[in-house]
């Protein structure tokens, strides 16, 4: 029989799938990793939740420690939990995608980042741990979202074209 205790010997932490939309090509804001594991490797931001913070604000927590932001977009999209996802024992996630206008913040690394960048979402592959499954999850969320919700204006700035609207949702939905 196990014992109750060694339930309580995993981690829990939180990845964002931070979207932004500029010059007609939806991107996503990754990290370079500054410590094993996968150290100087591209990742999803993301970090350990504190034993007495809530999930939500982890996650919140994440986003403005790398772009200063407070109160954008923010929605839970699925928990990962493969036993083997992260090399030093286990750790389950719970993924988000926030949506906002890259050129009005500057986004700054957060401690365990070595870089932080505007990547083309068409371009990313092989990132750190199982960060391309969760990225992924996330995309085919916002998908989902943006057929049902005007979600689209978290993207854009204030005045734009029709033209920027359409080459923002053809860049979502793939067409």
């Amino acid at each position: 029989m196990t014992e109750f205790n060694n339930f309580f010997k995993s981690a829990f932490s939180v990845d964002n799938v931070i979207f932004g939309f500029d010059e007609g090509d939806l991107k996503v804001l990754l990290i370079k990793r500054g410590a094993e594991p996968f150290k100087g490797k591209w990742a999803l931001p993301g970090d350990l939740v504190y034993p007495n913070e809530d999930l939500d604000a982890a996650a919140g927590r994440v986003l403005e420690e790398l772009t200063g932001l407070r109160e954008v977009y923010l929605e839970q999209v699925k928990a990962f939990g493969a036993v083997n996802r992260h090399p030093l024992g286990r750790v389950i996630t719970v993924a988000y995608y926030s949506l906002i206008k890259i050129n009005k913040y500057v986004v700054t690394p957060a401690s365990f980042a070595q870089k932080a960048k505007w990547h083309s979402i068409a371009e990313v592959n092989d990132l750190a741990f199982d960060h391309n499954e969760i990225l992924n999850a996330c995309f085919d969320r916002l998908k989902q979202r943006v057929r049902t919700r005007p979600l689209g204006f978290e993207l854009l700035p204030p005045k734009f074209t029709l033209t920027e609207l359409q080459h923002l949702y053809e860049a979502i939905l793939e067409t």
